[in-house]
């Protein structure tokens, strides 16, 4: 007898990845089963069939190639993909020669995550070109669209600035896709979440041997956009050794893979994001002169969501419409003129991105069609980094301290934000800051709807 849904199982000790990765799969429309340990998942996988098995390569009993290996064994109708510390391409490989048919990093994004079940169910893509655009009325919004057609015109680098959740990596998208290598590759990088070591061969491509777990030749991100464009968001994050390769291949226009001695020629168009001031990282010496200069060749600056309040309904609207379509529901919801009146009174230190997060939790906290402004769940006063220091304390001390778990989770929402804050929201910084780790902080951070 055939399933409605697919059903997923997934194996990880920690509570905080499980309820992420549940979460997700739910709204996908899928059911979940959860297992702490290698052995609760032989139990599992003994009692019922699964569609798809996501299982930690760190379990406290066993590892996961253990649990890879016996589903290979006994359930070999079972597709397993397993979850790797970041950059740890030797497990990852081992995986794969152990019958796993793809892997996920951590940290574990979302959009990664959803594109990988969908491609093991073989789910039809629910996924519209709603949304995809840059809305809104504003002068500051009608400028930025305007300037985006302009330099798709051109083949000239673009330096994209603006705060983190402002559309910088859309505008990107929409800077190729009005261009004339539309048709081509957009390969988009996250230069903060690259380990140091894997920088090299992850830009340049590598040959067979170049290093431990190097079975094959790979190609590297400059391959990969032949003829397109590459996007390298957070490039403040580049250590000061990758800039000085990064000018190289972009005054030489070819790149060598690591292992190799030949020289491939590129043709790229390179544009890059960062929510830091890179003529501030220029004077502190963190960022080379020569390279900015290269890169910033046309600013193109995303305004801020607090900047153009007029927009907030429409983009809102947008959204809304977008989660609606996902989960398969005809209409959307809509925003009550009180929960309207909130969001506009809001600071957005996350700007779109902290929108988004903002109404997919409120449309699942509501109990009707209409979201009202407890569904959002708003910070006190819209407080930001800077604000909390000397508002805080006042703001809480009105706040009642019940039910106890809201309570905790306003007061380690306003910790989080003053660390991020401190520390110009390097992530990284701010795990080290607060004393816990990289993971922790990035499950606290998608436990609490913050968006960095």
């Amino acid at each position: 007898m055939s399933r409605a849904m697919p059903t997923v199982l997934i194996i990880d000790d920690e509570p905080d990845l499980l309820e992420l990765l549940e979460m997700t799969l739910l709204r996908m429309g899928l059911e979940v089963v959860k297992a702490d340990s290698a052995a609760s998942a032989r139990l599992r996988l003994a009692e019922q069939v699964f569609d798809l098995c996501l299982t930690d390569m760190r379990l406290p009993d066993e590892d996961g190639l253990s649990i890879v290996r016996h589903i290979q064994s006994d359930y070999p109708a079972t597709p397993v993909a397993v979850i790797t510390a970041h950059g740890n391409t030797e497990n990852a490989v081992l995986a794969l020669k152990a019958g796993a048919f793809d892997y996920l990093n951590k940290p574990v994004t979302l959009e990664q995550l959803r594109a990988l079940v969908k491609s093991a169910l073989q789910l039809p893509d629910k996924k519209s070109n709603i949304g995809r655009d840059l809305l809104g009325h504003s002068a500051a919004m009608q400028q930025a669209r305007e300037l985006i057609a302009r330099l798709a015109r051109s083949q000239a680098p673009v330096y994209i600035t603006g705060e983190s959740g402002s559309g910088k990596e859309l505008a990107a998208r929409l800077i190729h896709q009005q261009s004339n290598r539309a048709a081509q590759p957009f390969v988009a990088v996250n230069c903060g979440a690259i380990p140091e070591n894997l920088m090299e061969a992850e830009f340049f491509g590598h040959k067979k041997g170049a290093f431990t777990g190097a079975d094959s030749e790979r190609q590297g991100f400059f391959q990969a956009a032949a003829s397109g464009t590459l996007f390298l968001d957070e490039i403040a994050d580049l250590p000061l050794a990758m800039q000085v390769k990064l000018l190289r291949v972009i005054q030489e226009k070819t790149v060598r893979k690591l292992g190799g001695t030949a020289e491939e020629s590129i043709d790229v168009r390179l544009i890059c994001a960062t929510h830091q001031d890179l003529a501030t990282c220029v004077d502190d010496g963190r960022f080379r002169q020569d390279l900015y200069y290269r890169l910033n060749v046309i600013c193109l600056k995303m305004p801020a969501l607090r900047e153009m309040p007029e927009d907030i309904p429409a983009i809102a609207q947008r959204i809304l419409q977008q989660l609606a379509h996902e989960q398969g529901n005809a209409s959307p919801p809509v925003l009550s003129p009180q929960a309207l009146e909130a969001l506009a009174g809001y600071r957005f230190p996350g700007n779109v991105r902290e929108l988004e997060n903002i109404l997919e939790r409120a449309l699942a906290l509501s109990t009707n069609h209409t979201i009202e402004p407890e569904d959002l769940q708003l910070v006190p006063n819209g407080l930001r980094g800077e604000q909390i220091g000397a508002d805080a304390g006042s703001a809480l001390n009105q706040q009642a301290k019940w039910p106890l778990e809201t309570y905790l989770d306003r007061l380690e929402r306003e910790a989080l934000l003053e660390a991020l804050e401190q520390v110009h929201y390097n992530k990284t910084a701010a795990a080290r800051l607060m004393g816990i780790t990289f993971r922790s902080l990035r499950y606290r951070l998608e436990r609490l709807g913050i968006t960095v």
